[in-house]
């Protein structure tokens, strides 16, 4: 078994050349949020690589990207990545991954400083590939966060097959990630990629949750067509996923994206559109604000 993550902050400089740590932040005209979220990742307090992917931005975020990582000297890669979609960003983040863990995070959220480090305590635990962080509002009072990050781990219990979390709080070993597959736009290039991807890396082992393990989600407003699956998509999912998860993904849930139109690239926003001021509910993001999981 690994040796328990050291949770104290560490002096880090970009000299740092085999992190333990990777984490992949696909971008697409992010230019307002993008820098505090590489802020925060910055400030993790285990050694990090920070793999940004511009998936065709058409405002200067690669510039702020670049130049924020160049003020906190950390240790980055800047990737373009053309082909419009997730997918398409996160398959080319992940193809320049070495390090033991990799992390997937949006461009428009905050990552306490003990983020990875929390998250690694999951990852250390026999049988565990796949940590889910639950979202909550940063400005909520620590018990209350931890009440919402118990009800998770509760629900986990009780749905151990199925993902309780989106794309921006999941963290894996590498590994397995690659070996289930990664990210594939030739196997899955429709919205909800992040059900899909633990469908296939918990075939590995198990997805675990903490109290400890959450992040921030910006709360703004969205311009973009609804990308959430239907309810009897939901319900189907729920009911089907722990002895039909193939069927269910490839089969079933696939054709009805695909007429629908759901590919990847929806994920992205069309328009940018500024943070609204944060608005908690009991710890937790509100629902109507809430960021669409995929």
């Amino acid at each position: 078994m690994l040796p328990v993550p050291d949770s104290r902050p560490q002096r880090r400089t970009a000299l740092d050349e085999h992190p333990r740590w990777s984490v992949l932040v696909p971008f697409f005209n992010e230019r307002d949020l993008l820098a505090r979220t590489i802020e925060s990742l910055a400030s993790q307090s285990v050694s990090v690589r920070i793999v940004l992917i511009d998936n065709g931005s058409t405002d200067d975020s690669a510039a702020i990207a670049r130049a924020t990582c160049a003020r906190l000297n950390v240790n980055h890669l800047l990737v373009t990545e053309r082909i419009p979609g997730k997918v398409a960003a996160l398959a080319a983040g992940l193809r320049r991954v070495r390090s033991q863990y990799v992390a997937t995070c949006d461009a428009d959220t905050y990552y306490p400083a003990g983020y990875l480090a929390a998250a690694e305590h999951l990852l250390i635990q026999k049988d565990c590939v796949v940590a889910g962080a639950y979202f909550a509002c940063e400005k909520a009072e620590a018990r209350v966060r931890r009440r919402t990050g118990a009800k998770m781990c509760a629900t986990a219990r009780i749905m151990p097959r199925q993902c309780h979390t989106g794309g921006a709080g999941q963290a894996f070993r590498t590994d397995v990630l690659n070996a289930a597959g990664g990210f594939d736009v030739d196997r899955w290039n429709y919205v909800l990629e992040d059900h899909e991807i633990i469908h296939r890396v918990t075939k590995y082992g198990a997805m675990r949750y903490s109290a400890d393990l959450w992040c921030a989600p910006s709360t703004r407003e969205r311009d973009r067509a609804s990308i959430r699956w239907t309810l009897a998509e939901r319900l189907t999912y729920s009911a089907t996923i722990g002895w039909a998860g193939d069927w269910f993904f490839y089969a079933f849930l696939a054709s009805r994206l695909r007429a629908r139109r759901l590919g990847s690239e929806r994920i992205r926003e069309r328009a940018f559109q500024p943070q609204s001021d944060v608005v908690c509910d009991g710890g937790t993001v509100r629902a109507a604000t809430y960021p669409v999981c995929g």
